[in-house]
């Protein structure tokens, strides 16, 4: 017998098992031979081979002689136990679920509920926007003040970030940076505080607060994406039932509101924070800070029923008198 023969590793047993079966047939000749020599009676045992047997010690049986075989180690893992211990539920993988406190009341059965936290996660999110922000944005040249801003300008301008599916429905318009504001602006917010609504007017500005339903708010935080599906301008939902209050309440400067009732409250906030209403009749941006949408518009100079073609770069316009009266405010 000579050395063994190099070998994939997968091959390795089968090698070891033909050597076996050669060495057992040796073992069968030889011990035939010595029966007929005639070294015992009928009765006698055969004599034990004096050569190797796969048991032994011999180099041919050695297993770390076949090319990439490894030993596996047996005691590396812990062994016996397998580190999981003694009898019980740790052993056995029959631990308690999260939150079992042995049988009693857990903390979070303990503590009552609040009814400030009921229906949380079906509430309306405001993101805010400071006027400190949007007077950065502006003075960066990201928003053209000489243009009527909405949701649209501000996100393509990298101000807000609009998430429908969490449930955003608009930006809050807050006071911080009210001091250093001195933009003249036409703005659509949802939500606006008090002060915020007088340091836009204090400088000759228009503030109005809209609302818009989850789909409208998509179409108008990405236009170009909506446009490039070939789809028809839809209409703008109206505010559910708890939200016609305050976008019909002129204090509000609510888009529903009574365009009379809203200059009066503009005189009354002056009065309150103590400056002068500048007269925006006589600006030369009047045309621009006098424009407002439908309540049934999502953008402005595009009414509902419109298509843009962005890759004729035309507007087409229904002429359908059914299209007509269904599309009309």
């Amino acid at each position: 017998m000579g050395e063994v023969p190099p070998c994939a590793p997968a091959q390795r047993w089968r090698v070891l098992l033909a050597l076996a079966l050669v060495l057992r047939a040796e073992q069968k000749r030889s011990m035939a031979a010595s029966g007929a020599g005639g070294g015992g009676g009928a009765g006698a045992r055969p004599s034990r081979p004096c050569g190797p047997c796969p048991g032994s010690a011999s180099p041919i049986y050695d297993p770390t002689m076949v090319p990439g075989i490894r030993r596996r180690g047996r005691g590396r893992y812990g062994g016996r136990k397998s580190g999981r211990g003694h009898k019980g539920e740790r052993q056995r993988g029959t631990r308690p679920r999260l939150g079992f406190e042995g049988g009693q009341t857990p903390f979070y059965l303990i503590i009552p509920k609040y009814g400030y936290n009921e229906n949380h996660s079906l509430r309306r999110q405001y993101p805010p926007l400071s006027l400190r922000r949007l007077q950065y944005l502006i003075d960066l040249g990201r928003v053209d003040p000489t243009q009527p801003i909405d949701l649209t300008q501000l996100v393509n301008a990298r101000g807000v970030t609009m998430q429908v599916a969490k449930r955003h429905y608009g930006i809050n318009l807050v006071e911080e940076g009210a001091d250093n504001f001195a933009a003249k602006i036409n703005i659509e917010v949802q939500i606006a505080s008090e002060l915020a609504i007088a340091a836009v007017e204090r400088n000759g500005g228009v503030i109005t607060t809209a609302f818009y339903d989850p789909r409208s708010l998509e179409i108008l935080c990405r236009p170009v994406p909506f446009f490039l599906r070939g789809q028809p301008i839809p209409k703008r939902m109206l505010p559910p039932e708890e939200l016609v209050r305050y976008y019909t309440d002129p204090k509000n400067r609510g888009y529903l509101a009574d365009p009379s009732k809203v200059a009066e409250a503009r005189l009354e906030l002056a009065k309150k924070y103590g400056y002068v209403l500048p007269d925006i009749t006589r600006d030369e941006l009047f045309q621009m800070l006098s424009s407002r949408k439908d309540p049934r518009q999502i953008f402005f100079g595009l009414a509902p029923g419109w298509v843009v073609n962005m890759a004729e770069k035309k507007i087409l316009k229904p002429t359908d008198e059914r299209l007509l009266k269904y599309y009309s405010s």
